[in-house]
């Protein structure tokens, strides 16, 4: 069995998938949306416009393919004003941890 015989299938990268910024030509918008990302825990609604930016200096030096960002999720219908969060819901309930772990156990056989 010869490998170099073989015929080989290259198959295209899938997509999300793109060069690295070597050369830091995108770094500062990079930095700038992880910035807001840590000052507003996370919530990535708040950091929209910079992720926007982000993402068309990317396409702008073809360091991934060029696309509609409406899209990518930056339509005007695709805007979050404010999440809902859901933390702490259960509690309110009156739901609590582990609470059925002392309950007895029911034996079938």
């Amino acid at each position: 069995n010869n490998f170099s015989s073989q015929k080989q299938f290259v198959k295209p990268p899938q997509r999300g998938i793109f060069p690295l910024d070597h050369d830091s030509e995108c770094r500062s918008n990079m930095e700038k949306y992880l910035c807001c990302l840590t000052e507003s825990d996370n919530d990535h609604y708040k950091c929209r416009e910079l992720s926007r930016a982000y993402l068309q200096c990317r396409m702008d030096r073809q360091l991934m393919a060029e696309d509609d960002l409406n899209k990518l999720g930056f339509s005007r219908e695709a805007e979050i004003i404010q999440a809902a969060s859901e933390e702490g819901i259960k509690e309110v309930q009156g739901f609590t941890a582990g609470k059925h772990i002392g309950a007895p156990r029911k034996w079938f056989w």
